[in-house]
């Protein structure tokens, strides 16, 4: 295992260069852990036309797949929920349910949980390991506790965890309801994006202890949340930086079928939009959107004409917004109980009038029966997210 030794350490070197590693014991982790011992039993790499190229440990030149282990790119190691690389002969296509994210960010994030020698920490998502195995390399193997919802993604990681000298204590299970048998923690860390953090994480966090996870459920346009769990069983914090990660299987929203068209046939209101829905692909506005509509989804089509379509939906509330442009002007027809763009139209006009904040502006707090945003000094940009 000390044949990318000099790859760790340049890695390490890009690392603290990009201002993702910052201290020496989590320097000493990235130079101690190799990455390609949790890329088994391969990877697929983007290729033209949407499709992915297979290329497996066993089979790719030394020289290649050393490179490709330690570049500064998310690597995809599993496609459709369970195709795996050494199942592919050629190119394929398909959509990717498992990675190894890229290091700057995974460093990025272990480094913003401020864990400490002693800590015990849970960590959702294990993915293929490699996070985990840098927080064993730290905190000593018996402190971290890793769940992963995917039975073969587990196997592959706890192989990979052994592999390298790590025994740590690895679950089968879903991440969301945390692992109450080795609680409670000093720090919970997600490796997976969710639409709000669960109660049952805040339950078996110490009090003073912190959670870190991305929240949010659009591809682009999630933030990382960063909260610190009080006596009293609340949490409080911030969210403190864009992030973007897979989402929590058990929340993974299902792709709109069926006839668009249908779904909008009976609008209630039509008018001109006053801000543009295009807005909308800027991460920021993103995330507005999903606070002013949680549930709402951004869906992108076009006509048989090649003309481009934009429109919200929120399957559960039965509610749409279709827009269509002329120039620069937008139109907006809206139908169902809620005025979805009504919502997001008011939070974008707010943060506007705001002048624009940046997304670390945003706090949370977090009790037993809501979740509450907000962005200081601006009454309009505060919701109320009530838990069913």
């Amino acid at each position: 295992m000390t044949e990318t030794a000099p790859e760790r350490r340049a890695l390490a070197d890009r690392l603290e260069k990009a201002g993702a590693l910052t201290t020496p014991q989590w320097r000493a982790a990235v130079e101690a852990v190799p990455r390609e011992l949790f890329l088994n039993p391969g990877v697929f790499l983007p290729t033209d036309g949407g499709r992915w190229r297979p290329v497996t440990a066993v089979g790719a030149d030394p020289a290649e797949w050393a490179e490709i282990a330690y570049s500064d790119h998310s690597l995809t190691t599993q496609l459709d929920g369970h195709l795996t690389a050494d199942q592919a002969a050629d190119l394929v296509t398909g959509v990717p349910t498992s990675s190894s994210t890229t290091p700057v960010t995974v460093v990025g994030m272990i480094e913003s949980l401020d864990a400490e020698d002693s800590h015990q920490v849970l960590e959702i998502g294990t993915g293929t390991g490699y996070s985990s195995a840098l927080m064993c390399h730290r905190l000593g193997e018996d402190n971290v506790t890793t769940v992963e919802v995917d039975p073969e993604v587990a196997a592959r990681a706890d192989a990979a965890l052994e592999t390298a000298g790590f025994s740590t204590w690895t679950v089968t299970g879903d991440g969301l309801l945390g692992h109450p048998r080795r609680a409670p923690y000093d720090r919970v860390i997600a490796t997976c994006a969710v639409r709000r953090i669960p109660h049952t994480w805040i339950r078996q966090t110490k009090p003073g202890g912190i959670i870190l996870t991305t929240v949010g459920s659009w591809p682009y346009g999630t933030g990382l949340a960063k909260v610190t769990v009080r006596e009293d069983g609340t949490a409080e914090g911030r969210i403190i930086g864009r992030s973007s990660f897979m989402q929590a299987r058990a929340q993974a929203l299902p792709p709109l079928a069926g006839d668009l068209s249908a779904r909008t046939a009976y609008a209630d209101s039509e008018r001109a939009a006053k801000v543009p829905p295009v807005m909308l692909e800027e991460w920021m506005p993103a995330f507005l959107a999903q606070l002013a509509a949680p549930g709402a989804q951004l869906v992108r089509a076009a006509t048989s004409e090649g003309l481009a379509l934009l429109y919200i939906f929120d399957p559960d509330r039965e509610s749409f917004a279709e827009f269509t442009s002329d120039g620069d002007a937008w139109t907006v027809r809206q139908g169902g109980p809620v005025s979805l763009w009504d919502d997001i139209e008011l939070a974008l006009t707010a943060w506007q009038d705001a002048g624009s904040p940046d997304i670390t502006a945003v706090q949370l707090q977090i009790n037993n029966k809501s979740h509450t945003y907000w962005i200081e000094d601006s009454p309009a940009l505060r919701w109320h997210h009530h838990l069913a």
